[in-house]
Order: C-alpha cells, then sequence, then structure tokens
C-alpha cells in the first residue's frame, strides 16, 4: 500500500525541488557552454543582421506553426520571410544583455544535446513535423520549471510581435494601419 504520510509529501515536494533545480542548472550551463565553446556561431546568417544560420533553422519551423489560423496556406511563406525579417530587426535592437540572452536560448533549443531532452523534437528542426513543434510549445508553456515557462513567452511575444509589426498582418485582425500624414 503506498504511503500517504506527510513525510512522504514532504519528500516528494522536496524532490520536485530537486529536480527543478538541477534542470535549471543544466539549461544555463548548456546555455553558456555554447556560448563559450564556440559551439554557437557569433556571426550572423548572411542577410540578417544578429540571426545565426543555427537560429534561422529553428525560427524557420517554428514561426509557421505559430502562424498558422493567422495566415492562409497560401502566404504563408511570405508571412514566415516577414515575420523573421521583423524579428531580425527587432533584435538588431535589443540591448546587449536582452540579445545574449535570447542567443543563448536558441543555442540550447539549436544543440542536439540539450534540443532533446528539453523539446522533445530529438531530430533537426527542419525535419520536425508540426505537430512535435505545438507539442513542444505546450510543454514548455504547461512546465513546473519557470525557466521553460519564461523561454515559451520570450518565443511567443518576439515571433508573434514581429509578425503583427507587418503590414500583411494588420488586414487579418482589421487594423488599418497607421494614419496618413
Amino acid at each position: 500500500m503506498p504511503d500517504f504520510s506527510i513525510e512522504s509529501a514532504l519528500l516528494s515536494r522536496r524532490g520536485v525541488l530537486k529536480v527543478s533545480v538541477c534542470a535549471s542548472a543544466l539549461l544555463a550551463t548548456a546555455g553558456l557552454t555554447a556560448s563559450l565553446s564556440g559551439c554557437s556561431a557569433s556571426a550572423s546568417a548572411r542577410g540578417f543582421s544578429v540571426l545565426r544560420s543555427s537560429d534561422l533553422a529553428f525560427l524557420r519551423a517554428l514561426i509557421p506553426v505559430m502562424l498558422a489560423g493567422s495566415v492562409v496556406a497560401a502566404s504563408m511563406p511570405d508571412a514566415a520571410k516577414a515575420t523573421l525579417n521583423k524579428l531580425d530587426n527587432n533584435l538588431n535592437h535589443l540591448s546587449p544583455a536582452l540579445l545574449g540572452l535570447t542567443q543563448q536560448l536558441f543555442d540550447v533549443l539549436a544543440m542536439p544535446v540539450t534540443r532533446g531532452p528539453l523539446t522533445g523534437v530529438w531530430g533537426r528542426w527542419e525535419n520536425a513535423s508540426p505537430e512535435h513543434i505545438q507539442h513542444f510549445l505546450q510543454r514548455w508553456q504547461n512546465s513546473s520549471l519557470n525557466l521553460l515557462k519564461m523561454g515559451h513567452g520570450s518565443l511567443v511575444q518576439l515571433v508573434m510581435m514581429s509578425w503583427y509589426e507587418c503590414p500583411q498582418s494588420w488586414a487579418v485582425c482589421g487594423y488599418p494601419g497607421p494614419p496618413k500624414i
């Protein structure tokens, strides 16, 4: 018969806290290691100010999943490209500290050793199905680890802010555009 005593409940709470601390330490260490070891490219990808090649693979898989329902399928390639360009521009105007944190998040998502266990996407982002990416987003959104919840919030804000900054998104939400002066 299972032990439902107060002592076992306290141990399980401690266990959860220990797992949370270990997972947070793993994420921080992986991001820092990637940045310091040169595992993450510091040079931006061709045609971009800030985004790196490893970032593009992830974002090109993520953006269509996040824009689904807001963009018709025929317009998705153009919408994803416009969002990616706006995202690069927005990141280029972040403070160095916030840009560094965002790049660490992208590094953790790009490294196979951290991508699989943290996202459930074990292969390359280019090969991930929309269902796998949606599951990853839900997993992070509903995680018991605040660090993953914050990562989810950052991704959603970065992508959606960049999409709604694009003129082609305005008609979908009924915004007539800025006033003509």
